[in-house]
């Protein structure tokens, strides 16, 4: 079996067209087990079969437990109805970018019917190493700076904003032309069990009223589609359902443990899902 770097390697050899220098944009190419622009700056695949395009280190307080947590969700079926909705709308034969990969989760469900090249990307280093354990043929995990995507222009099909933030201006640089943006947002009762199990006040209530103005602003809308649906939380383990999101982050022992005592029946997620050109 070949190793994580071996693999790594044969994905940049087979695709390094979809890679440019995040400091000069500049075509990339291979040179053993490295990619070096025209302007001679390199990056090197680590052992575990990732780049690092990031100039300095960003910090983050997503963990790894968070990610343990929420890849165990995940695949426990908390998205599985949202993830269904997604494959429908994906180009099968056209590369694929994941912003804000995080695990690699989603990627490795929603690339299991693209023939295409795969690549995702973090700024956590954390989540960019469990992201590399995927099995998914074809495709990558990076750590990268949204604000400087470390890709050529025009080379992806789809790319998945999926609960992470945008950069509309790198999005239409990398697009192809005719290519798509799926964007999912949470709506205002997304976790609401969560939350208000949490919080009280202000902090129990969520609006995503800037984020959709910014993306009507921005985008040309093709579909726009609110899907609502809540399960039972005996459907998922409830350690992974309470700890697979920033919304325990603020929360006390005192608050937890309460919650551990009398947990919530059920989940409801609730999002608007967005397919776009730019």
């Amino acid at each position: 079996m070949l190793k994580k770097i071996d693999v790594a390697q044969q994905f940049l050899v087979k695709n390094h067209q979809l890679f440019a220098c995040p400091k000069c944009l500049t075509k990339m190419d291979v040179h053993g087990q490295e990619l070096i622009c025209q302007n001679h700056h390199s990056f090197t695949l680590s052992k575990k079969g990732t780049l690092f395009f990031l100039e300095k280190k960003m910090t983050t307080e997503y963990t790894k437990e968070m990610f343990l947590h929420r890849k165990n969700i995940i695949q426990q079926g908390l998205y599985e109805p949202l993830l269904s909705e997604i494959a429908q709308m994906m180009i099968p034969d056209a590369p694929v970018l994941d912003v804000g990969c995080g695990e690699g989760s989603f990627l490795e469900i929603l690339g299991k019917n693209i023939s295409a090249a795969k690549i995702g990307f973090d700024i956590s280093k954390e989540g960019i190493y469990l992201a590399t354990e995927q099995t998914t043929a074809n495709t990558f995990f990076c750590v990268a700076d949204l604000t400087h995507l470390p890709f050529s222009n025009q080379q992806f099909g789809t790319i998945l904003n999926i609960f992470s933030p945008s950069n509309y201006h790198e999005f239409a640089r990398v697009l192809k032309p005719g290519g798509q943006l799926i964007k999912v947002i949470p709506n205002q009762f997304y976790l609401k069990e969560l939350r208000q199990a949490l919080y009280t006040g202000e902090k129990a209530t969520y609006s995503n009223a800037p984020v959709l103005k910014k993306l009507r602003e921005t985008v040309n809308i093709l579909q726009e589609k609110n899907l609502t649906y809540t399960l039972p939380t005996s459907n998922f383990t409830f350690s992974d359902l309470v700890k697979m999101t920033p919304l325990s982050w603020s929360a006390d022992e005192k608050q937890l443990a309460e919650l551990f005592q009398k947990p919530f029946s059920t989940i409801t997620v609730d999002v608007t899902v967005a397919i776009c050109q730019l």
